[in-house]
């Protein structure tokens, strides 16, 4: 069995580039900062910033557009895929991606809430049938009466 899967959690270094196929799929393009900080053998601080190029698709690339700028941070996983083509000078050229399955926006910085903050409760949504809500009791449970 084999396994392609890569997970990063960084921060983007650009504005997302939205683009369209001729098949009408938007493909949006970003590029994601990683860092690693640790100590060397003399004890001094070390850090290393790695940079990643990613590519999503469909709709989960046009809300990557939308919703992402410079400096948010993201969740993403995917798959590696290194692509090729020859360049004008006659070179061939090489790049890696993360082809994005899953995009997770973090938190927002532009004071729409922090990350410890809970949202505001609010009223379960009634709909006609009344069948998709839950009525929960209202007495307390007691540890000791569960079975297990």
């Amino acid at each position: 069995m084999y396994l392609n899967k890569a997970i990063v959690l960084g921060n983007l270094t650009r504005d997302p580039e939205e683009r369209q196929l001729p098949s009408g799929i938007s493909v949006t393009n970003f590029s994601v900062a990683t860092n690693r900080v640790w100590k060397d053998k003399t004890g001094m601080r070390q850090e290393d910033a790695q940079f990643h190029n990613i590519v999503v698709f469909g709709v989960q690339a046009a809300n990557c557009a939308q919703y992402l700028k410079k400096g948010s941070t993201v969740l993403v996983e995917g798959r590696m895929q290194t692509r090729s083509w020859d360049a004008g000078d006659g070179s061939k050229k090489y790049r890696t991606e993360i082809v994005a399955d899953r995009v997770q926006f973090g938190p927002r910085s532009d004071g729409g809430g922090s990350q410890n903050s809970k949202p505001a409760p609010t009223e379960p949504e009634q709909n006609d049938s009344g069948s998709d809500t839950i009525d929960y009791p209202d007495e307390e449970i007691n540890p000791e009466d569960i079975p297990f």
